[in-house]
């Protein structure tokens, strides 16, 4: 039995002996952290299934499509459901920013189906496992979604409005959202004017399947937009220590191999299907909801974002028509730092923990009573 597992102060002191001051302490207390409490998201067994069981019989999605929903268990009052873009998965996502958020409570992860993809069933896994929290744990989670699964969890809220429901949330943070086709190409545009759109076109242009050379310079644009991020040396020492670093790009990369062309397809089929988030008139539309709202964009979002992206639009226009409560801020890089790009949690994680950390603070973590 290692020493660790027998005597954990030993361990410690022998690993701060082994300390290198090259490698940041906050790094190496995470690391040392983890050894104590490996994260190790497990597979939720949801106890609610009302919404995607009705899904399923109307035939509007299969199986194939379900997202795998994993868990992190905590004591903290306030939960986060973690919705990631198209790749990585959910739990890689938010590979440091984990530590802050199990801090807070329970983390879920939906990891969306490789060979497959259902907004419909997505959205109805999301109603269930809310209501879970909500009657069987008392508690009202926070929605985080990165990226595309920003997109995914407008279109929830949209569909919840247009359903007369108002989930029992205790907030929603979105991070640089791609919520329709044109917050990434432009329409009408001959060739894409982002390094993302340039991965996504040939498949808007297509209402069927893509061919091979297509999904093979997909994925090389995924994997080179994370292997560029990945060569920061500077702040790749400031963050991650040699081990993880090798743990998440095995993850990342496997991510984006493993994805079959069908999986591909329905993603980019339901990002089609998102109508775009228009400015909003506070006399003509219901917001979408009235609980504490965080919508952040990088510095820099110019590799995936297109220029006029109509849901950065609509947010920097109407963001209290949309959420109420809600605020739109700008995250950027250090002094002589790196700019932050988009949805950058791993490479950029200092420059997004403060704005987490204040929003966290204002959510209120009030116990709903439980069902007997």
């Amino acid at each position: 039995m290692p020493i660790l597992a027998v005597s954990p102060a030993l361990s410690m002191l022998t690993a701060i002996a082994r300390f290198s001051p090259a490698q940041p302490l906050h790094s190496f207390l995470r690391a040392a952290g983890y050894k104590l409490r490996p994260p190790r998201p497990v597979p939720h067994t949801p106890t609610v299934t009302q919404s995607q069981s009705e899904v399923l019989a109307r035939g509007e999605a299969t199986l194939s499509q379900r997202a795998t929903v994993l868990c992190e268990r905590r004591f903290g009052a306030i939960p986060t459901i973690v919705l990631g873009g198209f790749v990585p998965d959910s739990t890689e996502q938010v590979f440091l920013l984990r530590s802050y958020l199990l801090r807070r409570g329970s983390v879920y992860y939906l990891n969306y189906p490789r060979g497959g993809f259902s907004p419909a069933l997505i959205c109805a896994q999301l109603d269930d496992l809310v209501t879970e929290l909500n009657t069987v744990h008392g508690q009202r989670p926070v929605v985080l979604g990165v990226s595309f699964g920003a997109g995914l969890v407008l279109d929830w809220l949209r569909r919840s409005r247009a359903a007369h429901r108002s989930p029992d949330i205790g907030g929603v943070v979105l991070v640089s959202p791609v919520a329709c086709a044109a917050d990434i190409v432009v329409p009408g545009e001959a060739k894409a004017s982002t390094l993302i759109g340039r991965a996504l076109k040939p498949y808007l242009d297509s209402r069927t399947t893509v061919g091979p050379e297509v999904i093979d310079r997909s994925r090389a644009i995924f994997a080179k937009i994370f292997e560029a991020g990945a060569q920061n040396r500077d702040a790749i020492r400031s963050l991650l220590t040699a081990g993880e670093l090798r743990q998440l790009r095995d993850r990342v990369l496997a991510a984006v191999q493993g994805l079959a062309p069908s999986g591909a397809c329905e993603r980019v089929d339901a990002l089609r299907a998102m109508p775009p988030l228009s400015p909003w008139s506070a006399a003509g539309q219901r917001p979408l909801s009235d609980v504490p709202a965080l919508v952040l964009y990088a510095e820099k979002e110019s590799a995936v974002l297109a220029a006029g992206s109509p849901t950065r639009a609509a947010f920097a226009s109407t963001m209290q028509a949309i959420f109420p409560r809600g605020e739109l801020k700008v995250v950027t890089g250090a002094t002589g730092g790196s700019a932050v790009q988009h949805a950058s949690l791993i490479f950029h994680f200092f420059q997004f923990l403060p704005h987490f950390a204040a929003f966290y603070q204002g959510v209120k973590s009030r116990k709903l009573p439980v069902a007997a």
